[in-house]
């Protein structure tokens, strides 16, 4: 291993992962669900923002849906 590298000569190239990068989002979540998902996060040893993501990527590969229905 060289003890310096020249990287002057290094050409720039676009990441090819870009279009799966996260795209940060505003949401509203009850203090009780992100506690919820902090407590499970810290069990699990990963944060608690990529376990909500893997929730919700569960969520979409089996195509869950939820009832909203107003019950009178």
């Amino acid at each position: 291993m060289k003890d310096e590298y020249d990287l002057s000569q290094l050409q720039s190239r676009k990441n090819p992962y870009a279009s799966k990068l996260k795209k940060p989002v505003t949401m509203r979540i009850s203090e009780d669900v992100i506690d919820y998902f902090k407590e499970m996060a810290e069990e699990n040893g990963v944060p608690y923002q990529s376990l909500i993501n893997l929730y919700l990527r569960d969520c979409v590969a089996k195509h869950r849906k939820i009832d909203i229905s107003w019950h009178s």
